[in-house]
């Protein structure tokens, strides 16, 4: 019977897997066609990233080409002050490569303006990491040792509680990856960076990058139900 319930538990996972599954594909899809249009200003995402930049008062700022990863692996660092591109997103004058390079600049104006939730996330990254990594091992082992032990339903419920943790960083994230795409999108266009094709493409890429967050906090709270379900199946 436990073994039966295990299996049906998954269920809850379904939806989430498959939400995840068409994220990934669209964003994938997006970045593909729009990485082979290229943007009606011909010039690259770093160049892109610079002109913003230096138009919000951030020519501090390095741009930096990461070495190794994919195409989609791209970040704004905090403590380096960095704006750090992939290779093709650097060099590439495509309308993915812009818009890409221009949300990660939304997160560098952010950073400079003290935009609340983007302060709040990155105050909390020590902590996420670490109940990140204990949440896993504290609840399953609180799931064997509550069948003998008091400790182990003590344990049970502060691997939950590491869990939930992690579940308000991909919260908190929502707001601050899609307010970057909105800055990206006016800068975009105040700035004439994109003409309107251009930018319902930009549109398109940053939407679709945004969804996969929201998966990402749809397969957390999934599988914090899937955890609380088989936690009741033993009682």
């Amino acid at each position: 019977m436990y073994g039966y319930y295990y299996d049906y538990s998954w269920i809850v996972l379904l939806p989430a897997i498959i939400f995840t599954f068409l994220c990934q594909s669209r964003i994938t899809s997006a970045y593909r066609n729009y990485s082979q249009v290229r943007n009606s200003r011909n010039i690259t995402g770093a160049e892109a990233a610079r002109i913003m930049m230096d138009a919000n008062g951030l020519s501090n700022v390095a741009i930096n080409i990461l070495n190794g990863g994919n195409s989609l692996t791209n970040f704004y660092d905090p403590k380096t002050k960095s704006l750090n591109l992939s290779r093709e997103v650097y060099s590439s004058p495509s309308v993915a490569s812009v818009s890409i390079a221009c949300h990660e600049v939304g997160h560098a104006i952010q950073d400079a303006t003290h935009y609340a939730p983007l302060a709040l996330r990155n105050g909390i990254v020590p902590v996420v990491n670490l109940t990140q990594m204990a949440s896993w091992p504290l609840i399953m082992f609180g799931l064997i040792l509550s069948v003998s032990s008091p400790y182990g339903s003590l344990m049970f419920l502060i691997g939950v509680g590491c869990f939930l943790f992690v579940i308000l960083f991909h919260l908190i994230t929502l707001p601050v990856e899609f307010n970057a795409s909105n800055r990206a999108l006016e800068q975009m266009r105040v700035l004439n960076l994109v003409n309107e094709e251009d930018y319902v493409g930009s549109r398109t890429v940053l939407r679709a990058a945004a969804m996969t967050y929201v998966a990402a906090l749809a397969t957390a709270v999934a599988n914090l139900l899937r955890i609380l379900l088989i936690a009741g199946r033993r009682r």
